[in-house]
């Protein structure tokens, strides 16, 4: 099974930055959508079946929080697994994420870190042996 991946970061570069430690990591890559703040995401979650949401937290227009809030108050996007990718340190914003269903990675990670995140969030039958 393929997973189709939206990644949300207002950073051109870090967008790359994170498909290429995706394409590393050994899952089993479907399509890979990009947007560069929440709004363009919930398009792109309107548009297309996405199994897989990496989100930054800091983006104008709409941030990876407003994004997360917005996913969950719909019911055809509640259950999709998220992983925030940010540089954010505050303790209560992490937490208040992860209570609405999100994993958090730190800035820089390394593909390794998101590797593992990814196969305990997915499972290990996604992911090439």
């Amino acid at each position: 099974m393929a997973v189709n991946v939206l990644i949300v970061d207002d950073s051109g570069v870090m967008r790359s930055m994170i498909r290429k430690a995706i394409e590393l990591s050994g899952l089993a890559v479907g399509e890979v959508h990009q947007a560069e703040n929440g709004r363009e995401g919930m398009k792109i979650l309107d548009a297309c079946w996405i199994d897989l949401v990496l989100v930054d937290i800091n983006m104008p227009v709409m941030n990876g929080e407003e994004m997360i809030a917005a996913m969950r108050a719909r019911e055809e996007f509640r259950a999709i697994p998220t992983v925030v990718v940010s540089t954010e340190g505050s303790r209560t914003r992490i937490d208040r994420l992860e209570k609405a269903g999100a994993r958090f990675i730190h800035k820089p990670f390394s593909p390794e870190k998101l590797r593992d995140t990814l196969k305990d969030l997915l499972g290990s039958e996604v992911f090439h042996a």
